[in-house]
């Protein structure tokens, strides 16, 4: 036998050893590791699941992410039961505000996922889950998700009624302003701006007056008008709204467009929730809903047919 020769003979059989290898590696990632009323979770779901929950910074055992495909998994099809079947689009729509969030287009979170290693139908599905249930079950379990008043009065009582801010609710109307300034203008153009705004803020007695000056102003906008209750407010504009008189204009601000002000063009006592009540509301809400939809989960996947590969424990039900 000739060196060359011999070369390519052991040249191939490293191929193939690679080769081999190579297929294990993929059928262990591909092969089904539970069986959910007929639908397979594989290694690679409860792979890409992990890696999710790093990027998130969560550690949890494999156990507990594949519990959450499994759960995953019987809401869905749950939802389907009673139509409950979000659209493409609709989940596409989460995964954009999700971005917004996170201050990147969809494309750049798509990009920053696969860095990781991640698909984004990884997220997506996620997504798809946990719209489906959210909406199953307040659909189905409205009436009992209900906070009545005098259960948030008591609990008012409980917790001494809160401060006079907190206790109190009014609706401002308003019409927000921006003066623009370019993100590529240097500092001494925000500056400037801020100090025209500073004096535009005296010739502004009403919203009639905002209105007409600043349609007529070069770079600058006066949006319509935006209708809020104290409880829909964060506490800081809250509290800047109750200290500016009606028909004039906040302190100017500088933002990301220029620099921005709000016309108070009305402010009323409202019987809309209070900060406060609004804060108990949805706490109680939140506690009512998680615990229907736990009993609810429980019911859903004792009827589940769940099917453990690879030598797990085999079954129907729950944990």
């Amino acid at each position: 036998m000739t060196t060359k020769l011999f070369f390519r003979i052991l040249g191939a059989a490293l191929f193939c050893a690679a080769m081999a290898g190579s297929g294990t590696g993929v059928a262990r990632a591909q092969s089904v590791a539970v069986m959910v009323n007929g639908e397979p979770i594989t290694n690679f779901d409860i792979d890409q699941r992990s890696r999710l929950d790093k990027l998130s910074h969560q550690s949890r055992s494999r156990q507990q992410i594949l519990d959450e495909l499994i759960d995953e998994k019987v809401k869905i099809r749950e939802g389907k039961k009673y139509g409950v079947n979000p659209s493409d689009s609709d989940i596409e729509s989460s995964f954009s505000s999700m971005s917004s969030r996170m201050r990147m287009t969809p494309d750049q979170m798509t990009k920053m996922l696969a860095a990781q290693g991640i698909r984004a139908e990884t997220l997506k599905s996620k997504i798809k889950a946990d719209m489906v249930w959210t909406s199953l079950v307040r659909g189905r379990f409205k009436d009992s998700l209900l906070v009545g008043e005098k259960d948030i009065q008591a609990q008012l009582a409980a917790t001494g009624g809160g401060d006079k801010g907190s206790t109190e609710s009014f609706e401002y109307q308003m019409r927000p302003i921006v003066l623009i300034v370019s993100r590529s203008s240097d500092g001494g153009a925000m500056e400037a701006r801020r100090k025209e705004a500073e004096s535009l803020r005296s010739r502004v007695q009403s919203c009639e007056d905002a209105d007409r000056i600043f349609k007529a102003l070069p770079n600058a906008a006066i949006r319509g008008m935006v209708v809020k209750t104290s409880a829909d407010l964060p506490p800081a504009l809250r509290e800047l709204l109750d200290k500016t008189p009606v028909g004039q204009l906040t302190a100017p601000e500088a933002t990301r467009q220029g620099i921005e002000m709000v016309a108070l063009c009305g402010r009323k006592p409202t019987t809309a929730d209070t900060p406060k009540k609004r804060e108990i509301r949805d706490k109680m809400f939140a506690e009512k809903f998680m615990a229907k939809s736990k009993d609810y989960l429980r019911e859903v996947r004792a009827a589940a047919m769940i099917e453990y590969r690879g030598g797990a424990d085999a079954g129907r039900g729950g944990r």
